[in-house]
């Protein structure tokens, strides 16, 4: 079970990479809960994927770095980008040569940590949060007292700010998950999930009709839901095994909630293209059993309404996903 999580912590890394750098909103949000349910599974970090981590929580906070209401640190204060500069700090211990554009990176990053104050006219915090940022070394005195005099003018939009915006850091964030993916090209489960996509020919029993424009981006999304079928494959035998010796799965940390994090919103991707292989990820409509609606009101009885994923696990259900028993209860509630 250790083996197959790091692996899939690998391509569950990969993903939120490759979503991040399309700007993939909703894919990216998806594989943001599969890895954050993954990390928070390790008991701890092991050595030589503290990197794989490290960016995961990076791309996590700077994806919702204008958020300041978003807290990722004990200490409220902690904005979501100066949070990911404690990730970027740790990225940059594992590198073996800091090139420029480490440096650019972590230059943005503090800059529009003090912008995000200011665009929502926090001009206290943001003076606070430059002696967070700031040791009294020569090389942090420049920007620091640049950074002082903005804050003063209580414009949010003076050149400084504008020439190291928010796009420009995601732009250089972008740069360095290129870098990273060119390292980590031996992903197992992506290579496996190659050899799975080879071997079904791409929906070769069912030609797919596509243009030039969208040939690309339709077996992007094949290999995605194949890439699930066999993350769901691996962790059914997990679930299967555990129950088989009479186990208590851990939710927080099995394979199996795992699984349910990745399929949560799968069945919307019914449209991945005309006459393509969406039956790999869809499921067939069927009807409720009385049975099954039992076991869905025992269930949000012990775990209450919204614990869908809880649910799901300790109940049992007929090939169901979390977002199936939510509208199902949706449904019951209404009849009631």
């Amino acid at each position: 079970e250790a083996v197959a999580a790091e692996w899939m912590l690998e391509f569950a890394c990969s993903c939120l990479c490759r979503h991040f750098a399309e700007q993939s909103g909703a894919e990216f949000w998806r594989w943001r809960d599969v890895a954050q349910a993954l990390i928070n599974g390790l008991s701890q970090i092991p050595p030589h994927q503290k990197k794989t981590v490290y960016l995961c929580q990076l791309l996590i906070r700077i994806a919702q770095g204008k958020n300041l209401g978003l807290k990722f640190e004990n200490d409220q204060r902690i904005s979501p980008l100066e949070s990911a500069l404690s990730f970027w700090t740790l990225l940059e211990r594992e590198e073996n040569k800091l090139e420029k554009l480490h440096e650019d990176i972590r230059r943005l990053i503090q800059i529009q940590i003090v912008a995000v104050y200011m665009e929502n006219r926090y001009f206290k915090e943001a003076t606070e949060v430059l002696e967070r940022l700031f040791t009294d070394s020569q090389s942090d005195k420049p920007l620091r007292v640049k950074l002082a005099t903005v804050i003063k003018t209580k414009d949010p939009y003076v050149p400084l700010l504008q020439s190291f915006s928010y796009s420009l850091l995601i732009s250089k964030i972008q740069s360095y998950i290129k870098l990273f993916m060119k390292e980590n090209e031996t992903n197992f489960l992506i290579q496996e999930a190659t050899k799975h996509v080879a071997s079904k020919g791409l929906g070769a029993n069912r030609p797919v009709e596509v243009n030039e424009n969208n040939k690309s981006d339709l077996e992007t999304k094949q290999r995605f839901v194949l890439s699930i079928e066999l993350l769901r494959d691996c962790t059914f035998l997990s679930c299967i095994n555990a129950k088989m010796q009479n186990c208590c799965l851990d939710v927080d940390s099995s394979l199996s909630w795992i699984y349910i994090n990745c399929l949560l919103g799968l069945n919307n991707m019914q449209d991945v293209g005309k006459n393509e292989v969406s039956s790999a990820c869809s499921r067939r409509r069927q009807r409720w059993t009385h049975k099954e609606d039992l076991e869905l009101k025992l269930g949000i009885r012990e775990f209450g309404v919204g614990n869908w994923a809880k649910i799901l696990v300790h109940r049992n259900f007929n090939n169901r996903t979390s977002v199936m028993l939510k509208d199902r209860w949706r449904t019951l509630s209404k009849i009631n």
